[in-house]
């Protein structure tokens, strides 16, 4: 999954790779990366272990953003739009997950496994709310997998389509 955060005026962007266990992950913050471990969530507070020390985080959420402080410092993040980049370590493979943002119907399939796309382009559709909600290429690439069809009912998150 890949989060934005504003801090200092500045955009940065966190990718977070599920670990070992449901409750491990990898964060990777431009060319640093750190082992995030989730130890206890109560209403609004976060106790996590990140490289080996304890922090308290404070959340509070809007939908769309969140603030988090932490150690007297507050940043606000943002989930990127239903694009999930997956890192490995320090490294990165190049593909991009295209996931559901909500639960819904796969409408329609506009594209199909092995052909190229440019940035913008809309690949599929999905029905949620009775809403249309079309989910666009975030760059240039290929389809490398389509991991839906029309008619399926996909949940939130649940990866879509991978580019490479």
């Amino acid at each position: 999954m890949k989060l934005i955060f504003d801090y200092n005026s500045q955009s940065l962007a966190i990718d977070l790779t599920p670990g070992g266990s449901g409750k491990s992950y990898y964060a990777t913050i431009g060319s640093k990366a750190v082992d995030v471990e989730v130890l206890q969530v109560t209403d609004g507070k976060l106790d996590l272990l990140i490289d080996g020390e304890r922090v308290t985080a404070y959340i509070s959420s809007d939908n769309a953003k969140r603030w988090v402080t932490t150690k007297g410092q507050t940043v606000v993040l943002t989930k990127s739009s239903g694009a999930r980049s997956r890192g490995k370590g320090t490294g990165h493979d190049h593909t991009s997950e295209l996931a559901a943002p909500m639960p819904g119907l796969v409408r329609s399939v506009n594209v199909e496994q092995g052909e190229a796309v440019s940035k913008g382009q809309t690949l599929l559709v999905l029905e949620a709310m009775k809403m249309e909600i079309r989910i666009h290429a975030p760059r240039e690439g290929k389809v490398q997998k389509l991991l839906v069809k029309p008619g399926q009912t996909v949940e939130r998150e649940q990866v879509l389509i991978e580019i490479e």
